[in-house]
């Protein structure tokens, strides 16, 4: 009987075919994300608790200067892990929201755009939420202190909650902003057009926050570090946490006008608006993404207007500031071919 014969191309497809099939095994390799090196330190002490422009700088950075800053939690030191409920009645506003900065940036003048972008946060070991007496969206139902804690290991995704719940940790600083155009020692409490406390949980790494600038240098803060928030923030308090920040600072000269901070991802574009009331926020919100869809992809505003209907989603930031609260509007880059 004739013996079967072999070519150089059989063996070699034979030889290959345990590779392939181990190589179609194989679980798809997640890109990592290289964090950049910080080139400035700012310790939790460098703090303030006021938007102004008469705030001295804590530090002058380049524009595409890397910053690392560390943080406090929002009450400033008033609570620790060893607090309990009768320590929130007594907590005093004044130091509320330390903000570690300002961060001089060279080259920013009014009118300019301060583009910062969210490169890695990391929450220290604890955190707190609260109910404080006279604040929060139902503060007239809920009249008596409260006070949970959590101990957060490191690298931890969830809190404990109590035996049943656990809350998701998706860490994010409650306030970002530039000073504003004033020497009046403004409170850090309501949103502004210079940002303020906007506590939007999707300002979170990987996220670009544009600024309008109002000041020479802008004068950059951050602070009121939260672990854990959802878009409402009803109660008055996320899980407040100390945190570790690392942040890139670019302006951005002649570009579009924006009255107040915008931000995107690389799956969508968003802009957010405050008022004293939804109604009103989430109005402001529309038009502001109707300006950016006729500016930046040629749309006319009845198109504009029909397609925030069709994809714009609005998001209730946050409702606690009362009257001031905080809508947002996101737009996916996939509906916009970009």
């Amino acid at each position: 009987m004739k013996q079967p014969t072999y070519s150089i191309l059989g063996f070699f497809l034979v030889g290959l075919f345990p590779a392939l099939v181990f190589l179609a095994c194989e679980e798809p390799q997640q890109a990592v994300y290289e964090v950049p090196k910080p080139q400035f330190t700012l310790s939790s002490e460098q703090t303030h608790n006021r938007f102004s422009s008469a705030i001295l700088p804590a530090i002058t950075v380049p524009s595409g200067g890397i910053v690392e800053v560390y943080t406090k939690e929002a009450s400033d030191g008033q609570l620790t892990p060893n607090s309990t409920a009768e320590d929130v009645g007594t907590l005093d506003f004044s130091p509320i929201h330390p903000l570690t900065g300002p961060v001089y940036v060279e080259g920013a003048e009014p009118g300019d755009i301060l583009a910062v972008t969210l490169h890695e946060i990391e929450i220290d070991n604890w955190g707190w939420a609260a109910v404080v007496p006279g604040f929060g969206f139902l503060a007239d139902e809920f009249t008596e202190p409260y006070l949970k804690t959590f101990t957060i290991a490191k690298g931890a995704t969830s809190a404990r909650f109590s035996d049943k719940i656990n809350i998701p940790l998706k860490p994010f600083p409650g306030v970002m902003g530039v000073a504003p155009a004033t020497e009046e020692m403004l409170s850090t409490i309501p949103p502004r057009e210079n940002g303020g406390n906007m506590d939007n949980r999707y300002l979170t790494v990987g996220t670009t926050v544009y600024f309008p600038v109002f000041v020479e240098g802008a004068l950059f803060s951050i602070g009121d570090t939260h672990s854990a928030q959802v878009m409402g923030e009803v109660c008055g308090t996320a899980i407040e946490s100390p945190m570790r920040i690392i942040y890139e600072v670019n302006v951005i000269k002649g570009g579009r006008k924006m009255s107040e901070p915008q931000y995107e991802t690389d799956d969508y574009y968003a802009v957010s608006a405050f008022a004293t009331t939804i109604d009103e926020a989430a109005k402001k919100a529309t038009r502001f993404m109707i300006d950016y869809l006729i500016e930046e992809h040629g749309l006319d505003r009845a198109d504009a207007y029909v397609l925030c209907s069709l994809a714009g989603e609005l998001k209730i930031a946050e409702v606690v500031d009362v009257p001031h609260v905080l809508v947002s509007m996101h737009m996916p880059k996939s509906v916009l071919g970009i």
